[in-house]
This record gives structure tokens, C-alpha cells and sequence, in this order.
């Protein structure tokens, strides 16, 4: 099944949600847990409600662009798309996931992607339901097969690891946190660090930015054992899954060479992540609009020569995410496509100075519609 998600924690990378990394409101050091105060009053959970909308395909995947480039969108509201049956591939579903009952206000917000992204078509039924109180992140990931990718194999618990030689055994559980390993992005992000390193490429200094489980930051430490490694993510709640995986994973945390140092951020808006660079790999598998604003950010963090892996953009959006890259002084060295999606490791130019990814005013019409409002 060809699943589009539209991840909250990549989405969130923006920096136009509400809420916001350190320019905002200091995050702890990474060497504290994010854990409620044992004193703390307990709170009643929050019942989670979903909407769904039957349509075609065409319709599904650009509401589901349309949802990329609305910044002002509520980060509560998580939207998901895919195929209804695989034998009817042009017929699709889109999900809203809320974790509160639905208002007015948040079907109307709904209803105005439909009309902004297919005004052609008639106003689709909203069929609003509530769901039984249960981690829905954790249980679509519970019984997930094995994958070998590159030097790579990521199981779940239930799964015993390989023994074939020269693979690297990570258990990453089903958690709150994206980044299994199943997605096609973060395999083809495994495999393409595994061609690097089979290149013969030199990493002292690294980052995941948006790391979720922190499962590709841990295959940049395994492949490059004494460099400096740091992660980040805008959600909170990745800290304590990121350090639980370290521990079964045996990848250690701290801030010498061969240790994870973990931050909760804003895009590259974090001392540390400042402090630490420029980065011989940054990794960024985050998706399309984020990694286009962010593309000076990431490419002045970057050493002359140094790479970025760039993942979570539909081959679609390909075209846009590279130009913004040239005009940051980046280009090409590999790309995949796997399914919908394209993974890029590109190098930045030795002698080149930063552009802007904003486009110039009046040159919008050139642009594909999901980023003409961008």
C-alpha cells in the first residue's frame, strides 16, 4: 500500500507553529530526561477522533501538498493518505487524526484545503468518528517485517536480528516517534550512508536533524565510530526514545567523539547544533517544504566539500527542493527514487557563497502549484 504521511514532527520543522524550539522557549540540555514532575497532578487522556474523506487519487495527493504549504494548519491535526484497496489504486481515503473531538473550525480548515487544492471538484463528505483510546503510531508499527538496507538490518522485538557477516543489527521498537527503518525514505537513507561510507567518504562531524528514534544517526555513528555526532528534533518526546534506543542499541550517549548528543529544535536553531558545526554529513529526512526554507541554514552548517542527505520529498517535488539547493551552493552527487519518494546526497561547492531559497517576486508562475503559495 503507497502511504503519504504528513509526519508532525517534520512538519512542525517550519518554524511557524505555535510551538517552537529555542527561540522560543529554552529546551533542557540533552542530558536530561523530559519526564512530568513526579508531583505533577495527573491529567485525564485526550480521546482521539478521525475524519475521513473518500476520493480519487488525484484528488487525495494534492490536498495532501496543499497541506504542506498551509503553515498556518493546526500541528494537532495530523493528515495521512493512501489507496483504499490495492486493487483500486485510484481510489484513495485521507485521514484526519485529532486528538480532541473535532470543532467547526477544524472541518472548515479541512474543507478549505479541498477547495483550495481541487476547487474542480464538488465539497467532499466529512465522515467523523471517535476512536478507542490506544496509541495509533505504536500499533500501526507493531508486527513490521525486517529490512535489510545497505549494511543495515532494523527488526522490531518480535523479530530475532540477522546473522549474515557485516550487518548492523538495530532494534528499534514500535514507539511515538517516526523512523523505523520501513518507511522507503528512511531504508533508502540507510542504503545511500552505506554507499557513502563504501566510497570511501572521511565523516568527523555529523547530524540528524529531525531524527525521531534516532535510528539514522545511530547507522552515521556505526559507520564513522569516532566522529561527533549530534541529533535533533523538535518534539520533546523523541529525547526519551532516542535514549532508550541508544541503550538497546548500545550507542552511547554524551558529547565526546563517538557519542550521541541529543537536542530538542527548531530546524538549526539550537547553540549546540551552532556551536558543534560546520558538519562533515548532515541528514535531513524531514520533507519538502521544510527542507526548502531551511536549505541556508543547512548548507552554511555544511564544511566546502561536505555532504547532505536529504530525504522525505515526493519525486514530484524534486525539481523545486534542487534548485533551492544550487542557489544555497550545493549540487548533486546521488540520487534514488523508491516509490513516491526521492533521497538526495548532495555536496557543497568548495568555493560558493549562500543564496536565499526565497523565490523573487513575480517569478511564482514558473513554480508547481504545491509551492506557488510557499
Amino acid at each position: 500500500m503507497q502511504l503519504l504521511q504528513q509526519r508532525k514532527r517534520s512538519r512542525q520543522l517550519t518554524g511557524r507553529h505555535p510551538q517552537g524550539g529555542l527561540g522560543r522557549d529554552a529546551p533542557a540540555p540533552y542530558q536530561q530526561r523530559m519526564t512530568d514532575h513526579d508531583d505533577a497532578p495527573a491529567q485525564p487522556a485526550e480521546q482521539s477522533w478521525k475524519i475521513t474523506v473518500f476520493g480519487p487519487r488525484r484528488q487525495m495527493e494534492a490536498v495532501l501538498l496543499a497541506h504542506e504549504d498551509a503553515f498556518d494548519w493546526d500541528h494537532e491535526i495530523v493528515l495521512s493518505g493512501c489507496e483504499v484497496d490495492k486493487n483500486l489504486p485510484e481510489d484513495w481515503q485521507l485521514e484526519a487524526w485529532l486528538p480532541r473531538k473535532p470543532k467547526a473550525a477544524d472541518k472548515k480548515a479541512l474543507l478549505a484545503l479541498f477547495a483550495q487544492a481541487t476547487p474542480d471538484l464538488p465539497k467532499p463528505e466529512l465522515i467523523v468518528e471517535q476512536l478507542p483510546d490506544v496509541d495509533w503510531v505504536t500499533l500501526s508499527q507493531e508486527g513490521l517485517k525486517p529490512i535489510h538496507a545497505g549494511r543495515f538490518y532494523v527488526h522490531t522485538p518480535d523479530h530475532a536480528p540477522s546473522d549474515a557477516p557485516g550487518v548492523r543489527n538495530f532494534c528499534v521498537p514500535a514507539s511515538r516517534a517516526f523512523g523505523t527503518g520501513h518507511h522507503e525514505t528512511t531504508a533508502s537513507c540507510l542504503a545511500m550512508l552505506s554507499l557513502m561510507k563504501a566510497e570511501g567518504m572521511v565523516v568527523r562531524n555529523l547530524a540528524d536533524i529531525g531524527t525521531g528514534t534516532g535510528l539514522l544517526a545511530f547507522a552515521g555513528m556505526h559507520l564513522w565510530p569516532r566522529a561527533v555526532a549530534t541529533a535533533s528534533d523538535i518534539d520533546a518526546s523523541c529525547v526519551g526514545v532516542v535514549e532508550e534506543n541508544a541503550e538497546l542499541n548500545g550507542m552511547p550517549m554524551g558529547a565526546a567523539p563517538g557519542q550521541l548528543a541529543m537536542v530538542v529544535a527548531d530546524g538549526m536553531a539550537d547553540p549546540l547544533l551552532t556551536a558543534r558545526g560546520p558538519y562533515d554529513l548532515l541528514i535531513a529526512n524531514i520533507l519538502a517544504g521544510p527542507l526548502i526554507e531551511l536549505a541556508p541554514d543547512f548548507a552554511r552548517a555544511i564544511v566546502p566539500g561536505g555532504s547532505l542527505l536529504l530525504a522525505g520529498l515526493l519525486a514530484t517535488q524534486e525539481a523545486q527542493v534542487r534548485a533551492a539547493y544550487r542557489r544555497a551552493g550545493m549540487r548533486i552527487a546521488r540520487r534514488v527514487v523508491n516509490g513516491d519518494w526521492s533521497i538526495l546526497w548532495m555536496r557543497k561547492r568548495r568555493y560558493v557563497g549562500v543564496a536565499s531559497s526565497r523565490i523573487a517576486a513575480g517569478r511564482t508562475a514558473s513554480l508547481p502549484d504545491w509551492s506557488r503559495d510557499w
